[in-house]
């Protein structure tokens, strides 16, 4: 019964640590809000000026920002699974080259803003197949290095063509949620749904693949395709992510990391309490990017990174017989 009523009292920390971070998102900004004031604008009550900030510009900002930091870290504790790699991460099969090159080309072409988003997430799903073809299901981390290598020479060189569009193009690789009303926020979701769906129905499975193949498909499991399956799924999550947000490192990491010391090595715990913490750790760090040099306001990755980089450090230092 104990791991049981571990989950139970996890689970319930998880929700409420995304309900504060709601909460915070909506009642903190440049403009301070009572709870009462954004309840009522919530409610449609109250003056116009209220009901504009708390729903048309920091809820549906709030909204994406959940919902990325819940795909990255969905997807972190995935791949470390799949992977048997505790430094594993959602980049690590091109996505952020790929997305990176895909919103260059279309930042460089002086596209609308509306479709730097799509051409980011064809980038993305477009490494992840190279990465695949080039893989073939085996050395799926190395392809993961040379196609982000190729698609980071093709950036630099369009770059260097179009010296005028890099404050742009590094603004957006930088990672930011700055909405266009719902419009990011309906881009993501149905993404956001069917990755959280596969994941988090498989991830059993995840705890039989980690006591290794043949005792795997002793127990009727198909690890091959259970793991290409997990891995679509978490890869296309994550291009979904990086497509609205940009480059947002060390969630993927950080996250189930902590998670894992938390509440144990199972991935059925894993998997759901790193999406929720996932969300809520991303929805605060954007909360700090916005306020803390407020009227300015941080690239979501320069925070994310200030409190992820000295935690990789730390896991990379602990974690032994481990290699990329």
């Amino acid at each position: 019964m104990r791991p049981a009523r571990l989950s139970r009292l996890w689970l319930g920390a998880g929700v409420i640590a995304v309900a504060i971070a709601f909460a915070l998102g909506l009642a903190l900004g440049p403009v301070n809000l009572p709870l009462s004031t954004v309840l009522d604008a919530l409610a449609g009550n109250g003056n116009e000026r209220d009901i504009a900030i708390v729903t048309q510009i920091r809820l549906p900002r709030v909204l994406l920002g959940l919902m990325v930091g819940a795909m990255l870290a969905l997807a972190g504790g995935c791949f470390q699974g799949v992977f048997r790699n505790p430094l594993a991460d959602p980049y690590l099969l091109g996505v952020a080259a790929g997305a990176g090159l895909g919103a260059t080309v279309a930042i460089g072409m002086r596209s609308d803003q509306l479709l730097v988003p799509a051409a980011a997430f064809t980038g993305a799903i477009a490494a992840v197949i190279a990465t695949y073809a080039l893989g073939r299901g085996k050395n799926l981390i190395l392809a993961g290095v040379a196609v982000s290598a190729f698609a980071a020479a093709v950036q630099t060189y369009l770059l260097q063509r179009n010296v005028d569009t890099i404050r742009e193009v590094y603004s957006w690789l930088l990672g930011r949620l700055a909405t266009n009303g719902y419009h990011e926020v309906k881009l993501l979701l149905p993404y956001a749904i069917v990755t959280s769906v596969v994941v988090l129905a498989m991830r059993r499975e995840l705890d039989v693949l980690s006591v290794g193949d043949a005792e795997a498909s002793g127990l009727g499991l198909h690890p091959q395709r259970s793991r290409m399956i997990l891995l679509a799924a978490a890869a296309l999550g994550t291009a979904a992510a990086v497509a609205v947000s940009g480059l947002i490192g060390f969630v993927g990491i950080v996250v189930p990391h902590i998670v894992r010391l938390l509440a144990g090595g199972s991935y059925r715990q894993i998997l759901p309490l790193s999406l929720l913490f996932g969300a809520a750790f991303l929805a605060l760090a954007d909360l700090v990017a916005r306020t803390l040099i407020s009227p300015g306001e941080l690239p979501i990755g320069v925070v994310t990174a200030f409190f992820g980089a000295p935690f990789f450090v730390l896991v990379l230092r602990t974690t032994k017989g481990v290699s990329l």
